[in-house]
C-alpha cells in the first residue's frame, strides 16, 4: 500500500519496535495527525478472548471525561410521558411507530445514537437488520434501553462511547479530537481502558490485553500500554 508524503514523513517519527507510554503515544498521535481537518484520535485494542464464544464477549459503554468532540444526534423511540421527557432532555428526534416506519421504509439514519424504553423493544426489533450492522441498535448493556431516558440522553451528549468486540477480537473506539491535546486525550484514554479492563469476561484465560495502539484518522498506528 502506497502512502502520501505527509503520512510517510509522520510515520518516520515513530519507532515501530517501541511500545510507548500512553502520554508519549498520544502526543505522537496528535503530532502525526497531518490532515487539514481536526482528526479523530482512535484506540484499537486486541483482546485475548474468543469472539465466537458468547461467554467471552466484551461490550459496554463509558462516559469520557472530556467528551468526544462530536455533535451527537440522538433519536428516542418512546411514547407518552417518556416521549415528553426525552424532548425536554434535548433529544433531537422523538417518536414511536412513525420513527420505526421511517427507518424500515425509508432507510432513514440521520442520527448517531438510538435510545428506547423497555416497553418499545418489541417494535424496535423491526429495525434490527438496519440498525444492528451500524451499531445503532438499542441495547441494555450500553444503557440505551432504559426508563431513565433523561440520563441516557445527557450521557450520550456529554461524551458517552460504546465499545464492543469485533469478529477479530479487536475493540475500536474514538476518544476525542486532535485539538483536545495529549493531556485531555490521556484522561479519556485511561477512562476507556479502565472500563475495558473491568469488563474482562470471567471465561477469558491468559493475557487479556494483547496489544493496544492509538492513531489519528489519517495517521500511522502507535503501540502503547494500559497505564504508565
Amino acid at each position: 500500500m502506497k502512502h502520501g508524503k505527509i503520512y510517510t514523513a509522520n510515520a518516520q517519527k515513530i519507532d515501530r519496535a517501541k511500545t510507548y507510554e500512553p502520554s508519549e503515544a498520544l502526543a505522537l498521535a496528535v503530532e502525526t495527525a497531518g490532515a487539514k481537518f481536526d482528526e479523530t484520535i482512535e484506540v484499537h485494542i486486541k483482546l485475548g478472548v474468543d469472539p465466537k464464544n458468547a461467554d467471552q464477549q466484551v461490550r459496554g459503554s463509558v462516559v469520557l471525561p472530556n467528551g468526544t468532540g462530536k455533535t451527537v444526534k440522538v433519536l428516542v423511540i418512546a411514547k407518552g410521558d417518556k416521549a415528553e421527557e426525552a424532548k425536554k432532555a434535548g433529544a433531537d428526534y422523538v417518536g414511536a411507530e412513525e420513527m420505526i416506519d421511517k427507518i424500515t421504509r425509508e432507510n432513514w439514519l440521520d442520527f448517531d445514537a438510538c435510545i428506547t424504553t423497555p416497553d418499545m423493544m418489541g417494535l424496535v426489533g423491526r429495525t434490527a437488520r438496519i440498525l444492528g450492522p451500524r451499531g445503532l441498535m438499542p441495547n441494555p448493556k450500553s444503557g440505551t434501553v432504559t426508563v431513565d431516558v433523561t440520563k441516557a440522553i445527557k450521557d450520550i451528549k456529554a461524551g458517552k462511547v460504546e465499545y464492543r468486540l469485533d469478529k477479530f477480537g479487536i475493540v475500536h473506539v474514538s476518544i476525542g479530537k486532535k485539538s483536545f491535546g495529549a493531556e485531555k486525550l490521556e484522561e479519556n484514554y485511561n477512562t476507556l481502558m479502565d472500563a475495558i479492563v473491568k469488563a474482562k469476561p470471567q471465561a477469558a484465560k491468559g493475557t487479556y490485553l494483547k496489544s493496544i495502539s492509538v492513531a489519528s484518522t489519517m495517521g500511522p498506528g502507535i503501540k502503547t500500554t494500559y497505564r504508565a
